[in-house]
């Protein structure tokens, strides 16, 4: 693969995460470019479109999935894959139709990323035998909310449309099996 094939653009806005991937990518032959905002991941596009791409969807100054739009729209067969920690389906599926090619959570390690961008599916991860039950689902779902809330209870409780003392009681137990 030529040096032209292997351009990488790298786009989050957690620099010592940016600064660890980058070097693992480069590592692994590509020739990375970093950005830690939307404005910077399309200005990178314009100025040369990378053949590869690791999108972030949530930056400080917007949403990843415009970086992704105008990647696609400069070069169309660009390989983008999106890394992030606040997944849902929606976004899944607008990041794959505007033309993402796998959805990471994180955190990611960097050959779950390489193997995304390459299209590995041999060492994808596998099912896992006893999945989250969906109690599970839904305390992680709150306590995530929570955090993000930097640990405000009535304002965690208006997010999750959810009375006060109803997500306190459930803040007070442990988390399901």
């Amino acid at each position: 693969m030529t040096q032209a094939l292997k351009s990488l653009l790298l786009v989050d806005d957690d620099k010592p995460f940016l600064t660890r991937l980058g070097k693992a990518m480069e590592s692994r032959g590509f020739e990375v470019r970093i950005a830690d905002t939307v404005a910077q991941g399309i200005s990178e596009v314009k100025k040369e479109p990378p053949m590869y791409a690791v999108v972030d969807l949530r930056l400080s100054d917007g949403n990843g999935l415009d970086v992704i739009e105008a990647l696609h729209a400069a070069k169309a067969d660009a390989r983008v894959v999106v890394l992030t920690g606040y997944g849902n389906i929606a976004t899944a599926v607008t990041a794959v139709k505007l033309g993402a090619i796998d959805y990471l959570a994180k955190p990611a390690d960097a050959d779950a990323v390489y193997g995304a961008l390459m299209g590995d599916t041999d060492n994808r991860n596998a099912l896992p035998d006893n999945p989250m039950s969906a109690d599970r689902v839904r305390w992680e779902h709150i306590q995530r909310v929570f955090e993000l809330c930097n640990r405000n209870v009535s304002e965690t409780a208006r997010r999750l449309n959810m009375h006060r003392r109803t997500l306190q009681r459930i803040l007070a137990k442990r988390a399901p099996k």
